[in-house]
């Protein structure tokens, strides 16, 4: 291990999550739809003992209005986003998307899995002090899932 990995923010719990990640793609393989997969992910995430929340809908917030939601595929112990792919390969477009929910959140981790013909991920960091914190009528993540009950 190197003196970078002991400091990456929220390490153990995305080792687990990754580790978990290749638990079901070793299990189903490719080629199934996306929901598959995210059921899947939720469930063995979940007998792990981890907190698992699927398509939490998150508001995208400009100037102080609402501009759009996007419903986050899977969160984790509200501190990791995941983004599910069964894509043939990541691309730009795919960790655009993933930044793109982190910097519209308070959540500072993000992990991108594909469940293509081979299996991949990207950890993903957008910390919050690097983010404009005066959006105006920001609503938490935490906040929807207390709402949503």
């Amino acid at each position: 291990m190197t003196a970078d990995n002991r400091f990456l923010k929220h390490r153990e719990l995305t080792e687990t999550i990754i580790g978990v990640f290749f638990e079901v793609y070793n299990e189903l393989g490719h080629g199934f739809l996306e929901s598959v997969y995210e059921k899947a992910f939720s469930m063995a995430l979940t007998a792990k003992g981890l907190d698992v929340k699927c398509q939490i809908d998150v508001p995208v917030w400009f100037r102080g209005a609402n501009v759009g939601n996007f419903e986050a595929d899977v969160l984790v112990e509200r501190k990791v986003l995941i983004e599910l792919k069964g894509v043939k390969t990541l691309d730009a477009s795919h960790h655009a998307q993933l930044l793109n929910y982190l910097r519209a959140t308070e959540i500072e981790v993000g992990l991108l899995f594909n469940f293509g013909v081979r299996p991949e991920f990207k950890r993903m960091v957008f910390e919050n002090s690097r983010k404009r914190t005066n959006h105006f009528g920001e609503v938490s993540v935490a906040s929807l899932l207390e709402a949503k009950g």
